[in-house]
């Protein structure tokens, strides 16, 4: 009757191959699919005529969550906000094992974070975690979250 499960978050980008880029090849999410999709289906469900749109689910290691990347060529588009501060923005949060080499290979291969540093938690029920919001090419924010030493 309630939530069984989580099975993916959603991302729409602006350029595909692009954003590709980003969540594969740095973060190494593995490509589960990539097709279209469109007609009667999609637009029941989008409330909007969304044309053809390209669809890529990445498969997150070590968990039966998944990615979905929506690339929307066919309707006019618009940036949405990604502020933390402002509703309607979001984010997802990525396990890693080394966040500050991972932070590293991001900012050297060009793309952003939001404080610009991995930032260890000194205090409260994630003390000795170390995160940080990377930012993707379209500006969606993903959390990269190192577990505290055992």
């Amino acid at each position: 009757m309630g939530v069984t499960g989580f099975f993916h978050a959603g991302v729409t980008v602006s350029d595909m191959e692009r954003s590709l880029r980003f969540y594969r090849d740095l973060l190494g999410l593995e490509v589960a699919s990539d097709g279209f999709t469109g007609g009667e289906h999609a637009r029941r469900i989008w409330g909007l005529e969304p044309g053809k749109v390209r669809v890529v689910f990445l498969r997150v290691p070590g968990s039966d969550a998944m990615v979905e990347l929506f690339d929307f060529a066919e309707v006019e588009r618009h940036p949405a906000s990604a502020r933390p501060p402002d509703y309607g923005a979001g984010h997802f949060c990525l396990f890693t094992d080394d966040a500050e080499t991972l932070h590293a290979r991001a900012v050297a291969e060009g793309y952003r974070s939001r404080g610009g540093e991995v930032v260890t938690i000194t205090e409260g029920r994630h003390a000795g975690v170390k995160a940080c919001y990377l930012i993707d090419p379209d500006g969606y924010h993903v959390e990269l979250y190192q577990r505290r030493p055992r």
